[in-house]
């Protein structure tokens, strides 16, 4: 799978953990050089407390487009160490 924005491949992995329709990659797959730090928090009932990325190519940005679980409640453990994403980013079959 791979996860792009602005024509850019954000992550990409042959691994990755579907969870209510979303694909959580592996932490490792994913190009530090987009993700920049949020201060946004969100807490879902079984999976905890969620930690977000902005997204940056090319000088525009996608605040919050990209979520994951530091601490996963142990319902979601599976998504322990990846990241998912949302706000227009394409989730596609990869090459």
């Amino acid at each position: 799978m791979q996860a792009i924005w602005q024509g850019e491949v954000i992550a990409e992995s042959q691994d990755t953990v579907v969870v209510e329709g979303n694909h959580y990659f592996p932490r490792a797959s994913v190009r530090d050089e987009y993700l920049r730090p949020s201060s946004t928090h969100t807490v879902c009932p079984w999976k905890g407390t969620a930690s977000y990325f902005t997204l940056e190519v090319g000088g525009q940005q996608n605040p919050d487009a990209a979520w994951y679980y530091p601490e996963p409640k142990d319902a979601a453990r599976q998504v322990a160490g990846r990241v998912a994403f949302w706000r227009g980013v394409q989730v596609v079959p990869g090459d």
